[in-house]
């Protein structure tokens, strides 16, 4: 099967998290290489006109979609997906909709909340997008507490950095909102900081449905007192960094957090049914002192680098990562077996 493998379009001088889909592309082409598939890369630009008639002139028959950003501003993120139903090409991963749905954070958390699954209290956004925000899921008890400055729209943990968390009452928040949204893709909103554990569940399309792998626990080894305990840029894309040191995974869990685990595992499929996804997905958790997990966010393109969470994910469920772009591929295209 010709399967054309599309990420964005990378600029020479662009930052560590957008060129690292370059590494995701060559690992992804050499898997499906690997599975006897015709291969060929395509970078995707705003040009969406001159994609089709790419897509066209290859015969593609299917598409793995990789493309995270366009012009390296994650709100255009479901904008190909949406060319790609236009066209009646299959291409893995979620579908537009859910796309869109999932990266618009506070869309997302109002889906979370409708149907009963917990997330952190938030205020904004701003600027204002008519997508219900303001001050939803704002509660007296939230009055004071400490927040975290958040971007609508962009993924990896673009601009996140100890500045970004803030003390104060909805007021305060909403002050700062208007400071930081450059900063933010043009767009920011306050979550309430759930101090406590930090957990991240991929999920990975089956014969008998989504399978969830493995929990990933992010431990924060050697902060100092008082910094806070959050995975931010540096944390994801600086390598020199005191917090990239510093932040590894942990996939063994005591017995004591059994039913931890198996609440997390429960809420992630939650999260795959209630967004209707397909292909592969995580979903970012943080457990309060009580124990009790509040989703973060919903990714449905989660980064399948050799070296990210996914594959790590993958390694300790014991699935090859052909096996897993298989797996993706196959529910693309229709085949079940």
């Amino acid at each position: 099967m010709r399967v054309a493998v599309v990420h964005h379009a990378v600029r020479p001088a662009a930052p560590a998290d957008e060129q690292d889909i370059l590494v995701q592309a060559q690992a992804v082409s050499s898997a499906l290489e690997a599975l006897g598939h015709d291969v060929v890369i395509l970078p995707c630009t705003l040009n969406l006109l001159e994609m089709r008639q790419d897509l066209s002139v290859l015969n593609s028959q299917a598409v793995f979609n990789l493309v995270e950003t366009l012009e390296e501003t994650g709100r255009l993120i479901h904008l190909f997906p949406a060319l790609l139903d236009a066209m009646g090409l299959p291409y893995t991963g979620a579908t537009s909709l859910s796309v869109m749905t999932t990266s618009h954070k506070i869309l997302a958390k109002g889906r979370l909340r409708a149907a009963g699954i917990a997330t952190p209290s938030w205020s904004g956004p701003f600027p204002q997008d008519g997508s219900g925000g303001e001050t939803c899921g704002v509660t007296e008890e939230d009055e004071g507490d400490v927040w975290i400055i958040k971007s609508v729209w962009e993924h990896a943990s673009v601009g996140l950095d100890e500045t970004s968390i803030v003390r104060g009452n909805r007021e305060d928040v909403a002050a700062i909102l208007p400071e930081r949204a450059a900063l933010l893709g043009g767009a920011c909103f306050a979550e309430r900081f759930v101090e406590g554990r930090e957990f991240n569940l991929s999920l990975l399309t089956g014969p008998e449905g989504p399978q969830v792998l493995p929990p990933a626990e992010i431990l924060f080894e050697d902060f100092a007192p008082g910094v806070p305990r959050v995975v931010g840029y540096q944390a994801k894309w600086d390598p020199a960094s005191h917090a990239y040191q510093n932040t590894p995974r942990r996939f063994a869990h005591g017995s004591e957090d059994a039913p931890l685990v198996r609440d997390l595992t429960e809420r992630a499929l939650r999260c795959w049914k209630v967004f209707q996804l397909k292909g592969y997905a995580r979903v970012d958790f943080r457990v309060d002192g009580q124990g009790r997990p509040w989703v973060l966010e919903v990714n449905t393109n989660p980064c399948l680098s050799p070296d990210a969470g996914f594959a790590a994910a993958l390694e300790q469920a014991g699935i090859p990562f052909v096996e897993a772009v298989d797996r993706i591929v196959r529910e693309a295209v229709g085949i079940d077996d």
